[in-house]
């Protein structure tokens, strides 16, 4: 097609306009299809359906009017029909559809045994009702003249055999299978009985499989297609199970003998994957007499044959040696060895420079072959080493597992990355302790998987990069700094290139697998070298990348190594990089992920390493110009008062209630504002830890200061009292003929006088009594009271939860203890307004003259109310 340009000017020379006129030909050719893909108003009226309906009213239709497609999607909703009214659907609806799969299409009967499977699992009806049901339309379809449809209802078949009872299955499955595994019915049929065969003979005794089944299993052993006897041999595995160890020895292994002599290829690599699947169940004597005569002939003509035949003998190599290692001779072991080298090379001797004289030709289809059997060798090396004994490794395996590491091959690299890190490691610890070096022999595979040029490789070898470096550094015990890089000299800028091969792919994921695995380092190499070739590189991808889980892992890694780093120049240096370059970074992004770093940070560090470096940065983000920095701030806020401790950081308590208040007034942003009120409420409900030993000290300061100015408050008090004792005898005695009234009054000020006295000198009222005995507790505010009265001074220092908290509504005000409720410790207005005598005489009165200097003024309830309230003024 001639692309479409448009000029300024339009060139309508012939040749152009001919391109152009070819451009729109094609374009209606393109249309053409869309349009004869449009329903007809005829067609759009068949499949038009009354709304009206109900569901099953609607499945009826459908499955008796409707296409096919209508059809398929009545099978397909089912399970929904079942559950929401199953018994309908069984008398309306399953009926029809028996009769629509009998000249059903391909797609409609896969919908159906998914379908019918769909039902089982979900127990929309109990097992008896779906035998009734189901069973009999699913053993109608298994012979079905596709293949596909066929195996599908099998599937479905087998997994009701699963649920039904024993009766169930012997009227309705083995009864008929007779029949069906006969010789005159048709392949298919012989193959579904093989099939299920194997199945029921987990379902019943031994005794019955024995009588009812295994003539069966002979016969079908015997049949004269090489497909059923291929499927006969496969399930004699699950039949030796069912039947137990002795039958197995009689009836199975004779029957596997004569199948692995086979003409047909397939039916005897069938029996020797049988035969080592079922190694436990053989003695000694059945190995070494009858099975492994078996494997030595299998092994030495799998070379003349087809390479299928060496690709399965590859994948059961390891499980085979070590089921047979008891019984080997020194020859037989190596014998055995020296094939399994050969495999692991097999393709690769004409890149080698070997077999010059007879190089051949070979097919694509050979090569892959060569491949999956060179990826088994890979798989089972874990299981050689163990052949082999550990302490042979380094003379009889590491050439094969130089070769497989360095393999031309993704594939069979990457399998060798798994078994590295999943499967063998445990044997290289084996390794490790018998031999000193063991381990350590292998370290340049190690390093040359880091170096692979497929990330797929690296991405194998990273899920256990920790215990891998761990042990090839260490030995699989502690050792000192100073010796942990002696035995990987290229460890560093393997690791290196490998974070940054993988940092420049678009595979991010392996990139964030990588960072997180690094965070182990500090525990492989020495601090001095993470300083200068890791940790400057994560605070480089956390301000460079632009992918989010990338950019979070290299910050808890960041975090990892500055926790670990003990030299404080470092430290702060790395500390003020985060706060300048992120915190107060010029792009928005930066500074959210200074919030994610402070959220690694208060994870990973003590509350008072955050409070001393990183409290008031976060808390400078609250006048961020960009709303998403301030709503994240916002949702961070609970875990940063969570870092908060009382008396200790008082000051850091009230810088927060400040931010929050501001927040709560200036915040212009909607759903800002939003998040601030739901933070108010959960930071309203918190609790602040208490520092016990310094509250302890501020408690005993209180205390001495306290003795001491009530020692002079006592004082002068008492020289106050006698003055006003004197000069109101002088007053009385200078103003004669006064009234009664007058005379009471002034009899009324002195009894006042005379008790204020006498109080002053006397314990307090049982009810105040409790005041010295408060713990010394700080409300959620840290603010401090002060409480006097009665010519005597008396402050009352709270620490750290002298109140708590507690969510009454969205006033959030506070509500103080019972011991030491605002009740006890201030006259409420309902006291002062009432005339009781009792709360009178417990009021102290200040005595004419002027106030001592230390006595203070007693606040009015409201505003205590006011001033303790945690968050909202």
């Amino acid at each position: 097609m001639h692309p479409i340009i448009f000029f300024s000017r339009m060139d309508f020379s012939q040749s152009n306009l001919f391109g152009y006129i070819e451009d729109l030909q094609e374009l209606t050719i393109i249309e053409r299809p869309v349009r004869r893909s449009l329903k007809t108003p005829e067609e759009i009226e068949r499949l038009t359906v009354d709304e009206e309906l109900s569901d099953i009213e609607r499945a009826v239709y459908l499955l008796s009017s409707g296409q096919d497609i209508q059809g398929t999607s009545v099978v397909a909703n089912l399970p929904a029909l079942m559950r929401q009214n199953p018994a309908e659907t069984l008398r309306r609806v399953l009926p029809k559809i028996r009769e629509v799969l009998h000249v059903a299409g391909v797609e409609m009967q896969l919908t159906a045994a998914v379908s019918f499977l769909t039902v089982l699992q979900e127990e929309s009806v109990s097992i008896h009702t779906y035998s009734h049901s189901f069973l009999h339309i699913i053993l109608q379809n298994l012979e079905h003249r596709d293949a596909g449809v066929s195996n599908a209802w099998l599937e479905t078949l087998l997994a009701v055999i699963e649920a039904l009872p024993k009766e169930t299955i012997r009227h309705e499955i083995l009864n008929p299978l007779v029949s069906k595994a006969q010789l005159s019915q048709t392949l298919q049929s012989r193959l579904v009985s093989c099939k299920i065969m194997g199945k029921l003979a987990n379902k019943f005794e031994a005794h019955i499989i024995k009588r009812e089944i295994l003539p069966l299993v002979k016969s079908l052993c015997q049949d004269v297609e090489y497909e059923v006897r291929t499927c006969m041999c496969r399930q004699l595995e699950h039949i030796a199970k069912g039947i137990g160890t002795e039958l197995t020895k009689t009836v199975v292994l004779p029957e596997l003998v004569e199948l692995a002599r086979d003409e047909g290829s397939s039916v005897r690599l069938a029996a020797f994957e049988t035969l080592v699947n079922l190694l436990d169940m053989f003695d000694a004597d059945d190995r070494s007499q009858t099975v492994l005569p078996l494997v030595k002939s299998f092994c030495e003509k799998s070379f003349k044959a087809d390479e299928s035949i060496l690709v399965s003998l590859s994948f059961h190599l390891g499980k085979l040696c070590n089921g047979l290692y008891g019984i080997f001779t020194p020859e037989q072991h190596l014998r055995f060895l020296e094939f399994y080298k050969k495999l692991s090379t097999l393709g690769l001797q004409q890149e080698n420079g070997h077999n010059d004289n007879q190089l051949q030709l070979q097919t694509l289809e050979q090569e892959k072959k060569y491949i999956s059997v060179r990826k088994n060798c890979a798989y089972n090396f874990p299981a050689m080493i163990v052949f082999v004994d550990p302490k042979n490794f380094h003379l009889e395996l590491y050439s094969i597992f130089f070769c497989l590491c360095h393999d031309p091959e993704v594939p069979v690299r990457y399998t060798m990355a798994i078994s590295f890190y999943e499967v063998s490691l445990q044997w290289f610890l084996h390794v490790a302790k018998l031999l000193n070096s063991g381990v350590y022999t292998i370290h340049k595979e190690l390093v040359t998987l880091l170096q692979d040029e497929s990330l797929e490789v690296l991405d194998a070898l990273v899920g256990h990069l920790p215990e891998i470096l761990e042990l090839m550094t260490n030995g699989g015990e502690n050792s000192g700094s100073e010796s942990k890089l002696l035995s990987i000299p290229d460890l560093i800028p393997a690791l290196t290139t490998a974070e940054q091969r993988a940092a420049t792919s678009l595979k991010w994921r392996t990139h964030e697998k990588l960072l997180q695995k690094y965070a182990c380092l500090p525990h492989i190499i020495p601090s001095d070298q993470i300083y200068y070739r890791f940790l400057h590189r994560m605070l480089t991808i956390i301000l460079t990348n632009n992918v989010l889980p990338v950019q979070k892992a290299a910050a808890r890694t960041l975090c990892v190594y500055l926790r670990y780093n003990r030299k404080q120049e470092q430290r702060h240096e790395v500390i003020q990089k985060l706060i300048e370059q992120l915190g107060q970074g010029k792009s928005y992004w930066n500074r959210l992920r200074f919030l994610d770093t402070c959220e690694f940070i208060m994870e990973l560090f003590s509350k008072s390493f955050f409070c001393k470096y990183f409290f008031l940065p976060v808390l400078e983000l609250t006048h961020d110009p960009v709303a998403n920095v301030r709503m994240k701030l916002c949702y961070l806020l609970p875990k940063v008062k969570s870092t908060l401790k009382i008396p200790t950081d008082k000051h850091l308590l009230q810088q927060l209630e400040l931010c929050i208040r501001k927040l709560l007034c200036q915040e212009k942003d909607k759903d800002v504002l939003t998040i601030v009120k739901r933070t108010v409420l959960e930071l309203d409900r918190m609790e602040i830890s208490v520092d016990a030993e310094q509250l302890e000290k501020e408690k005993q300061q209180n205390e001495g200061r306290s003795t001491n100015i009530n020692d002079k408050m006592f004082e002068k008090k008492r020289r106050d009292s006698k003055t006003s004792s004197v000069l109101g005898k002088s007053i009385t005695l200078s103003v004669p003929g006064s009234s009664s009234s007058t005379s009471a009054g002034k009899e009324d000020k002195k009894s006042k006088l005379v008790r204020s006295q006498s109080f002053s000198t006397q314990a307090l009222h049982p009810k105040y009594s409790n005041i010295d005995k408060c713990p010394n507790k700080s409300s959620a505010t840290g603010y401090t009271s002060s409480v006097s009265g009665m010519g005597k001074s008396c402050m009352l220092s709270f620490s750290d939860d002298s109140f708590r908290t507690h969510s009454t509504g969205n006033s959030g005000n506070v509500a103080f203890p019972s011991s030491c409720s605002s009740r006890n410790l201030f006259n409420s207005a309902e006291q002062k307004n009432n005339g009781n005598k009792e709360s009178q005489s417990r009021k102290m009165s200040i005595p004419p003259g002027k106030p001592p200097h230390n006595c203070f003024c007693h606040p009015h309830p409201k505003y205590l109310q006011r001033q303790n309230s945690s968050w909202i003024s």
